[in-house]
């Protein structure tokens, strides 16, 4: 691809009618089209990419932004490896694990700096800590992080795995708690499942993973292949730089950024705008904050859970955390 940017010094005339005052606006007709695939279908984690781009933030910075839904979860961090896609929003852990089996991406800023998962668990089946998981059964959705996950919430409380039962119930967590087939789910979000289940009427309790031995980690990350970091770390750049001035517009007025996100809505998975309204509140002190500003990611959270993820035999092998990701200046 190839960016040109064209300043707007010339047509002073039409300038001055519209009472404007000269900057460097990129000619709309000569945009470089970047195009990033969701993590899922547009909800209020994506407010930021929809305000930033209704506003004309990346068009201001020479990008054409195309948004695209993935037609499965798995799909984005390897399009992104091949370069089929400039940009995927996907998992910090996954980025961990694709690299461990030598898929070349590369995380370039966190979206949420903090985990969106937890131990949610039906309150009458008189869970109250981790050890509690003993004789019961608890959900997951078919991914490999997660009984690494409940064995060091379990062990870490003096609990005996041995006595869990896992059950895998692909991506029917709420219904499998809400029908009693498990008695907790592991993979569940505190800004999604949690807050459907309570508006469904279960009795549900949510438990902190990261402060049970499990590993602070970035739930969403913005990930691209190593090919493209190399010939477009410019045009990434401006993305984070314009994809910042969005959280700030969202942080200032969430209910007006709710509202561009809900024009967006996909037609096949229709949002509740009280939902999202709460996600959206649980959403943003874990999006940046004085410490750790928007986008930015943490090396010392990189390090422990790349060496839990090998602890844990989820990789294969220690993975080098420092390639896995990069900081980019904006």
């Amino acid at each position: 691809m190839k960016r040109i940017l064209v300043f707007m010094i010339s047509v002073l005339l039409i300038g001055m009618i519209a009472g404007c005052s000269s900057g460097n606006k990129a000619d709309n007709n000569k945009l470089k089209d970047v195009t990033i695939m969701l993590d899922w279908y547009p909800n209020a984690v994506h407010s930021a990419l929809y305000v930033a781009k209704e506003k004309g933030y990346f068009k201001d910075e020479g990008i054409n932004l195309k948004i695209e839904m993935p037609a499965d979860t798995n799909d984005p961090l390897k399009m992104a490896a091949v370069g089929k896609i400039d940009l995927a929003i996907s998992y910090q852990k996954q980025v961990l694990l694709s690299r461990s089996e030598d898929i070349p991406v590369v995380s370039i800023g966190s979206y949420v700096q903090h985990p969106l998962d937890a131990l949610i668990y039906n309150k009458s089946k008189g869970i109250t800590r981790p050890k509690d998981l003993e004789g019961k059964k608890v959900g997951y959705a078919s991914s490999p992080t997660s009984e690494p996950i409940i064995k060091t919430l379990v062990e870490h409380d003096g609990g005996d795995m041995s006595k869990v039962k896992m059950v895998d119930v692909g991506f029917d967590l709420m219904p499998a708690l809400a029908t009693g087939k498990v008695d907790a789910l592991e993979g569940a979000y505190i800004n999604h499942e949690y807050l459907l289940l309570k508006k469904e009427g279960v009795n549900v309790g949510k438990m902190s993973l990261e402060d049970n031995g499990v590993p602070d980690s970035s739930e969403l990350v913005f990930v691209t292949g190593e090919k493209t970091l190399k010939s477009e770390k410019d045009t990434l750049t401006k993305f984070m730089k314009a994809l910042a001035k969005g959280q700030d517009d969202v942080k200032k007025n969430p209910k007006s950024a709710l509202n561009v996100l809900l024009d967006h809505e996909n037609k096949n998975f229709k949002l509740d705008k009280k939902v999202e309204t709460e996600s959206l509140n649980i959403l943003l002190p874990l999006m940046g904050d004085k410490t750790t500003p928007f986008g930015q990611q943490n090396p010392k959270q990189w390090k422990n859970l790349a060496d839990w993820m090998y602890k844990t035999k989820i990789t294969p092998k220690k993975v080098n955390y420092k390639d896995a990701f990069m900081n980019l200046n904006y």
